[in-house]
């Protein structure tokens, strides 16, 4: 006799779809706390090299030193814009010269420079440092060496050196002052745009681009510059002395740049050298150790890697947007 044909049971189904149901989204949610979990210790070790590296850096000296003692020539290194936080900013540069002005050492020191200029304070400060300590150290000579460029505040600084150098194709010189900046009230105008600016102070916004310049503030401005360049020129004078032909050239102070062949015919520099004559020929110590300050592992690791912890913790965090999987 046949079977008899049975309906489906529907709660058993229901019931099968549930479980499965239940059992692929513990797995789910498995997957994803073994991701959390694995983020997780990921970024602990993150930070624990992270916070290893902050650790011990400042263990690590940011100047290479005189490696093994004995006689040499110190090196430091001007490269780039010298203003607050670049690496020729006054406190990187005035850390170095102390440290090898008071290496025992020390026979001489060279400064390498290579840079446009900057801020008139902090080539002072370079500036008056130099002279400082050669003051305190009168048998160490220091020896400024222009390589592509020595402009502006970093021959505020050179001239502060006891002798300078620099190649016959340097560019050496421009000493003067400049402020530049841009005006937007015509196309203001012809935008239709009104500027409404308050301010408690008659000239207190003296140098807002979206104002028309006024002859009494831009004649205060200059007045300020001109300040400045006599400061600049007064200095250079103080450092060269008369070795300097501004009497027979009178633009020798108008902003203008040399060649460094010319820059000796106008007693700006001293001769034609490199970093290594000057060491071998004049210091008598062919040895260089640099006392350039230098970023330490924990500042290239931070430079490099900073994004990375961003990412990794805001992904723990659950911050974290559209992912395909």
């Amino acid at each position: 006799m046949a079977d008899e044909w049975k309906a489906p049971d529907e709660k058993a189904d229901d019931k099968s779809w549930k479980l499965l149901e239940k059992a692929v989204l513990a797995g789910v949610q498995e997957q994803r706390r073994s991701r959390r979990w694995g983020i997780f210790f990921k970024s602990l070790t993150f930070l624990y090299l992270f916070g290893a590296l902050a650790l011990f850096s400042p263990l690590l000296d940011r100047q290479k030193g005189a490696v093994g003692g004995g006689a040499h020539t110190a090196l430091i290194e001007v490269r780039g814009m010298i203003a607050d936080q670049e690496n020729a900013s006054a406190d990187n540069l005035v850390g170095s010269l102390r440290a090898a002005f008071k290496d025992a050492g020390t026979r001489g020191v060279i400064m390498r420079i290579n840079s446009p200029g900057g801020s008139p304070v902090q080539s002072g400060y370079v500036y008056d440092e130099i002279r400082r300590l050669r003051g305190e150290y009168p048998n160490i000579k220091l020896y400024a060496v222009i390589t592509d460029l020595g402009a502006s505040g970093a021959y505020y600084i050179a001239s502060a050196a006891d002798e300078i150098y620099a190649d016959k194709s340097s560019l050496v010189g421009s000493i003067g002052v400049t402020a530049a900046g841009f005006g937007f009230v015509g196309v203001m105008e012809k935008l239709g745009v009104d500027r409404r600016l308050y301010t408690a102070g008659e000239h207190k916004a003296f140098l807002d681009p979206f104002q028309p310049a006024k002859p009494e503030e831009t004649a205060f401005w200059q007045e300020v510059l001109q300040t400045t360049h006599r400061q600049f020129i007064e200095s250079v004078k103080q450092g060269r002395g008369e070795r300097l032909k501004d009497e027979e050239h009178p633009e020798l102070f108008s902003g203008l740049v040399w060649s460094g062949e010319q820059a000796v015919e106008l007693g700006l520099v001293d001769g034609l050298a490199s970093s290594s004559q000057i060491a071998r020929e004049v210091i008598g110590e062919e040895r260089i150790v640099d006392f350039t300050l230098q970023e330490t592992a924990f500042d290239r690791f931070a430079k490099k890697l900073g994004a990375g912890v961003a990412e990794h913790v805001a992904l723990w965090m659950g911050f974290q947007g559209p992912v395909l999987r």
